[in-house]
């Protein structure tokens, strides 16, 4: 038996609502989920349209399936593990602009119509001036969009009660701002009349977001199992973990169409999204890169077996409370909720989590999340932060590429892998040699922007800690920080 709308016996249809750009695992695990829980919940009343960004996608099997799917929620709550599932009936139906483009920009035509939500990938929110209006469909996300907020903007002769609310999900800074920046500049490119200028920006409002949720998405591993349980084929399941965060950088009125709130979801309509952005970064980002190095060369090999060891579990809490929250600006009740959460999402027992998987990048990581807490906490303290010191000694000492006589496969840019293998090829392990190798690290403007070795005492910190794990190994040498 195959899961659509004849076998579920609960489908119900709403008016659509939303359009949707991406209909990969994290948007249905995210938005629409919680789509669905303002249906079931608050009387959202919606559904969403779900638009395939690119030639080759799910949208066939999503209309197979009628728009649903199964979503599993495992992870921590309270302390406790919990896993839950349930059928997600917010799509209505998915449309491939490649082959159905005439469909694609009759969606511009329903009056009903009033949100805009997004997930392209980070590079999915760029300029493509090789798109042009006449494209069917353009190449770029931004071109589909201006392209049918155009016959939007014609179908209903301008009008303002038209416009939309556009709330996309990519992973960059200030996405809404950008998106609307490559629109306007798209309209200007197609020479289109000055008055759709004036509706995109009077008509329509765009918010920047920051969205969390950890989706490891379709199940491989265990789908048979999943099967048997369920009853039923469902080609779509998804996964994801409970903690969900949606930060909306916009008007508060927008909060009476999308009533997150009434339906218990963790969604903050905000003036300005920075210091939540901030927060994350530091806090959930910046604990996992400076965990990685130091817990790696302890022996551990998981987010999980880290946060849980007495040892390292110590140290990436010590490091989050007294290292990197008192260097950002929310309330402090209110930060320390949000770690307690971020160290219980990682001790998730459905997801492992490798060290080594989110190794990537680790000097660019460290200098967009770990060194900004540093050289705030120097500034704040007038000392420094030695754990957070620690971990950047001990990155150095990855970047060796020898975990005892295992061989680290080290992943980042060429430049960065060639500095550190000339500064361990020419190091001869003494400590003079070994100061020589950070203050060359340490300056390496290319990542850091600046020439670390100008932070008072770092320099010697780094050497000393390094100069440590190299003589008698991270075990023992963590044990001067805790």
């Amino acid at each position: 038996m195959n899961l659509n709308k004849e076998t579920y016996k609960e489908y119900k249809q709403y008016p659509e609502k939303v359009l949707q750009f991406g209909e990969g695992n994290f948007l249905r695990a995210f938005v629409d989920w919680q789509i669905d829980k303002m249906n079931k919940e608050a009387g959202f009343n919606g559904s969403v349209v779900v638009v395939q960004p690119i030639e080759f996608g799910l949208v066939d099997k999503l209309n197979e399936q009628d728009g649903l799917y199964t979503l599993y929620l495992q992870g921590m709550n309270e302390g406790k593990a919990i896993a839950e599932h349930s059928v997600i009936n917010s799509i209505s139906r998915g449309i491939n602009p490649y082959t159905q483009h005439d469909e694609y920009l009759k969606i511009a035509e329903n009056p009903e119509l009033r949100f805009v939500f997004s997930n392209t990938t980070e590079a999915g929110i760029a300029y493509d001036e090789t798109d042009k209006l006449e494209d069917k469909p353009q190449k770029s996300f931004p071109g589909k969009l201006t392209a049918l907020m155009y016959h939007r903007f014609k179908t209903f002769d301008g009008s303002k009660d038209k416009g939309l609310i556009i709330i996309p999900c990519e992973l960059i800074d200030r996405n809404g701002d950008k998106l609307k920046e490559i629109i306007l500049k798209l309209a200007g490119h197609w020479n289109l009349e000055a008055e759709f200028a004036t509706w995109i920006n009077e008509a329509n409002t765009f918010c920047s977001t920051l969205v969390d949720r950890i989706v490891p998405g379709y199940p491989r591993d265990t789908i048979k199992e999943i099967t048997q349980e369920l009853g039923y084929v469902d080609n779509l399941v998804n996964v994801g973990e409970h903690f969900h965060l949606f930060i909306i950088e916009g008007p508060k009125w927008i909060e009476n169409e999308f009533p997150a709130s009434k339906a218990g979801l963790n969604v903050k309509f905000v003036d300005d999204m920075t210091p939540y952005r901030t927060r994350k970064v530091r806090i959930l980002n910046g604990s996992h890169t400076s965990l990685v190095p130091v817990s790696y060369l302890y022996g551990l090999n998981t987010v999980a077996q880290s946060v849980e060891h007495e040892v390292m579990g110590k140290f990436i809490k010590d490091t989050i409370y007294d290292e990197i929250i008192p260097t950002l600006d929310l309330p402090e009740e209110e930060l320390s909720y949000y770690a307690k959460v971020v160290l219980e999402r990682f001790m998730n027992p459905f997801v492992k989590h490798y060290l080594m998987s989110i190794s990537l990048n680790s000097m660019s990581k460290y200098e967009t999340r770990d060194l900004p807490s540093l050289l705030q906490f120097v500034k704040i303290k007038k000392e420094l932060p030695k754990r957070l010191v620690f971990s950047l000694a001990a990155l150095m000492e990855f970047y060796k590429g020898k975990r005892g006589e295992e061989v680290i496969k080290l992943s980042d840019d060429a430049d960065v892998l060639e500095l550190y293998k000339t500064a361990w090829d020419n190091c001869d392990g003494s400590e003079v040699a070994l100061k020589k190798l950070v203050t060359t690290i340490l300056s390496y403007k290319k990542v850091w922007k600046m020439d670390l070795n100008e932070v008072k005492g770092l320099t010697d910190a780094v050497t000393h800690y390094l100069t440590s794990i190299e003589k008698v190994g991270t075990v023992e040498a963590i044990k001067e920080v805790l």
